[in-house]
């Protein structure tokens, strides 16, 4: 467009004297190529060279908000183009001096500088933009989770799949999404070597490098193609008379990636082979048995202990405690027991140190495999009662703890029971600590605050207590 302005101004050189139209020709060039080269600017500015051959490439990306005003104001420059050279071919600007040509066709070019200014305000910026050019998008790194890993199988697991009849299906959804946890991308390693196996064979013995994964983060896992490893020599359980207080097996356990490699080592306490919260679990006879039945632990100076007594605790609820969750590190005796009083309990825990779901199971109990960084897998208002002894103690952050018990609040029926066991941290946390609690607005049937004596300092105590979830306006 500039360049047809520059070439009828050339025609006015038969308008005027040679001498007086050389100044004026140079100032007029001069400010035609300055004029040029905004124009080219600012279309490279918004558009590479590449991209103007692309098919829509310009009506695509235009701001469809601007895309009306930036038409209106190409339509403006073209008018005032059009008039310019209808002004010279009409000789209408015969008679003008040289001087008022140039500030004549200096304000021309000032006008038409300004709207092509305007237009450039109103296209996209190529920095700031969140819209890339197709051609662009390609040098970009992909957003397909898929395209994170290298090993097949994750690439195929991470993939939507979409319904094969193309509709909806019986859940309301247009495909399967499945998913891992977040931290599995930080550990992509360790992922891509746990999902390196040969489809339909025998998967690899890496129980603890999954273990490793879901307590960092990767939780939950990705299902595998592959078959679980088996003991080689699988024996037939005990009748659920005899296991609940009998040793299982050893030949029913796998015991790779363990210390012990027999239940009878595991129930020998002076190894300290185990979980050392839980160095004793495996002695049914001596340290599981009375456990939650006989009072145990009495401090010897307030003569309090901090172990409730499971006939006490189901007493203030009688009839209605039915179904529950113990979520502590131990071989299932609380579920055990509870069992004893009709009451089914799911034990959730991890194998830390020692094959503690297999010892639950064995025992005929139900064992949940699940670590403290996963949502509860229950429906919200469904258990009668939470325990947990020895697991989430001083150990534990704050937030992570707030967000841990609004999510057994979720799953708490109202009227519920919350059973706090020998919770302990030291003294100075302890009111931090009890706060957490108390923010649930629950009930008070049992609080009782002991020390901690199995140290030779006093700077630790044991907090128990058993709390109700009250009725909330759904």
């Amino acid at each position: 467009m500039i360049l047809l302005v520059l070439d009828n101004m050339a025609k006015v050189n038969s308008l005027v004297k040679m001498g007086t139209w050389k100044s004026v020709n140079r100032t007029i060039f001069i400010l035609g190529i300055c004029a040029l080269l905004v124009s080219v600017a600012t279309l490279s500015g918004s558009y590479s060279f590449r991209s103007l051959l692309v098919t829509n490439s310009f009506c695509d990306y235009v701001n469809p908000l601007n895309e009306g005003e930036a038409r209106m104001n190409f339509e403006v420059v073209i008018r005032k183009i059009r008039q310019e050279m209808d002004e010279l071919k009409n000789g209408t600007l015969k008679e003008s001096s040289s001087s008022e040509i140039l500030l004549r066709h200096s304000a021309f070019l000032a006008d038409i500088l300004g709207l092509i200014e305007s237009m450039q305000a109103l296209g996209p910026d190529v920095e700031n933009s969140t819209v890339d050019h197709p051609l662009v998008k390609l040098n970009h790194q992909s957003d397909e989770p898929a395209d994170y890993f290298l090993i097949e199988e994750i690439r195929k697991y991470v993939r939507v799949k979409p319904n094969r009849l193309g509709k909806q299906n019986f859940m309301g959804a247009n495909g399967t999404f499945t998913s891992i946890g977040h931290a599995c991308f930080a550990m992509k390693e360790e992922l891509e070597e746990y999902m390196d196996y040969d489809v339909g064979e025998i998967c690899n013995d890496d129980w603890k490098l999954a273990q490793k994964l879901m307590v960092h983060g990767c939780d939950p896992l990705p299902r595998r193609r592959c078959l679980a490893r088996a003991p080689r020599l699988y024996t037939q359980p005990f009748p659920i008379n005899e296991s609940i207080w009998k040793l299982p097996d050893d030949r029913n356990v796998r015991w790779s990636g363990y210390r012990c490699k027999n239940f009878t080592c595991l129930a020998n306490n002076g190894t300290r082979k185990g979980f050392f919260k839980c160095a004793d679990c495996f002695n049914l006879t001596h340290h599981e048995m009375p456990r939650w039945i006989q009072p145990t632990d009495l401090d010897p100076e307030t003569n309090i202990t901090a172990d409730f007594l499971i006939p006490e605790v189901l007493k203030i609820k009688p009839g209605e405690v039915r179904i529950g969750l113990d979520f502590s590190v131990g071989t299932g005796t609380f579920a055990a027991r509870m069992r004893e009083f009709n009451v089914t309990i799911v034990s959730a825990t991890i194998n830390l140190g020692a094959p503690f779901n297999e010892m639950i199971a064995l025992r005929g109990l139900v064992p949940l495999y699940l670590s403290i960084n996963q949502r509860l897998p229950f429906f919200d208002n469904t258990l009668d009662l939470i325990h947990t002894t020895r697991f989430l103690d001083g150990w534990i952050d704050f937030v992570l703890l707030d967000f841990v018990l609004f999510d057994w609040d979720r799953v708490l029926r109202p009227g519920g029971l919350l059973w706090i066991d020998s919770f302990f941290c030291l003294k100075e946390d302890l009111e931090d600590y009890m706060e957490a609690f108390k923010v649930l607005r629950y009930r008070k049937h049992k609080w009782v605050v002991v020390p901690k004596r199995d140290k030779d300092d006093d700077r630790e105590v044991f907090f128990s207590a058993v709390l109700e979830k009250p009725p909330r306006p759904f």
